[in-house]
């Protein structure tokens, strides 16, 4: 049973010497997936140098969507079905409303709801349509309504209860719901204050106004930042707050395989292997410290990169030896994107001790066959 066993080992470890268990694909595949001058691969292996990085750096940065175009232009306060309003009537003779009356003849109404005509009752003007309409046209159509009874009137229109002139605000925010606008209220960063704001990192949120049947995105730092995303935004829009927390991942052979969450700001691909605690000196080829990534176009083209694109972006393979000490500074220059995947293939003693190791499995049972044999013999 020995003889029998012994050679089928041997037989199916040569024959599993390139399918041996690894922790991701070897030095020798990656090249394999990658362009050449004579064929076209998967994707663009990139040397990383120092100089590579602030090629990269030049390239001004972009964000994914714009809410600038889905700024809105109609006008804040827009008198609407339910609002109510206050409403002020300055009569030269002070006789018209009897009374008391505030000082120079000015009579504060009680306050008037827009009815579901878009109307609200005036005494001695009737019924006065406002819905559509500014508080100064609203005042204007009043004081046109109170002609003949008054002579030369003032009339001062205020919405004090904003009931139409609203967005809601939705998703990662303290108070979710409805938020009034205002004239000096109008703009994404007021409705989002209004809404407490979030207590996640302003890096990880993106902010979609949906309008019908049109969204517009853009993260919230960019509309911290640059005033032309911070958009005016009209009634019925929605808007909502999505956390969505910037990653990278590791595999290979770095001291931990993890998917971890990037900290506010940038961060630099040294920092990135420091928070998993760097290369494993047991079993990672620090010649070839990889980062995959979907690289936007311009910056592939800024790299002489003629890798086609995809949707997600050009796929690039970014290559460090970090074994080179000059490298420690394009590490140190090298910002890690979310979703990047760095990688580190095992180093060429380690894979011929992980073949040994399996040689060293098989063989134990061959031994314990044997012997089980001999006893039952």
């Amino acid at each position: 049973m020995t003889r029998t066993i012994l050679p089928l080992a041997i037989i199916a470890i040569l024959g599993g010497c390139s399918t041996l268990p690894r922790d991701g694909p070897s030095g020798a595949s990656v090249n394999a997936g990658a362009t050449t001058a004579s064929a076209l691969g998967s994707y663009a292996l990139v040397p990383l140098t120092y100089e590579v990085t602030e090629r990269i750096k030049q390239v001004p940065p972009q964000f994914f969507g714009t809410l600038a175009a889905g700024s809105s232009d109609l006008p804040a306060d827009i008198i609407g079905e339910g609002d109510t309003l206050a409403v002020s009537i300055y009569d030269p003779s002070g006789s018209l409303f009897g009374g008391a009356q505030l000082g120079g003849g000015a009579q504060a109404l009680p306050p008037a709801s827009v009815d579901r005509s878009g109307s609200v009752s005036v005494p001695y003007a009737g019924s006065v349509r406002v819905q559509g309409l500014t508080p100064p046209q609203a005042a204007e159509a009043i004081r046109r309504a109170l002609r003949g009874k008054v002579a030369n009137p003032q009339v001062l229109v205020t919405i004090s209860g904003n009931a139409s002139n609203t967005v809601n605000v939705l998703g990662d925010v303290v108070r979710p719901g409805r938020v009034p606008l205002g004239v000096e209220s109008n703009r994404v960063l007021d409705v989002v204050a209004a809404a407490g704001g979030s207590a996640r990192a302003t890096d990880d949120l993106i902010i979609n106004v949906q309008r019908d049947s049109e969204t517009y995105s853009a993260p919230l730092t960019a509309v911290t930042t640059q005033f032309g995303e911070n958009v005016r935004l009209q009634r019925g829009d929605i808007v909502n707050v999505v956390y969505k927390p910037r990653r990278f991942s590791t595999f290979g052979g770095l001291n931990a395989v993890a998917q971890v969450d990037m900290p506010a700001g940038p961060m630099t691909l040294t920092g990135a292997m420091s928070k998993v605690g760097g290369l494993n000196a047991n079993t990672a080829n620090a010649r070839r410290v990889l980062i995959f990534r979907f690289e936007r176009p311009e910056v592939a083209q800024a790299l002489g990169i003629n890798q086609p694109a995809t949707p997600r972006g050009v796929p690039v393979v970014y290559e460090l030896d970090f074994n080179d000490a000059a490298n420690v500074f394009a590490a140190t220059n090298m910002q890690v994107m979310p979703e990047d995947v760095i990688y580190v293939p095992m180093a060429g003693a380690a894979e011929v001790r992980k073949f040994f190791e399996v040689v060293q499995s098989f063989t134990r049972v061959i031994y314990d066959v044997s012997v089980t044999s001999t006893l039952n013999n």
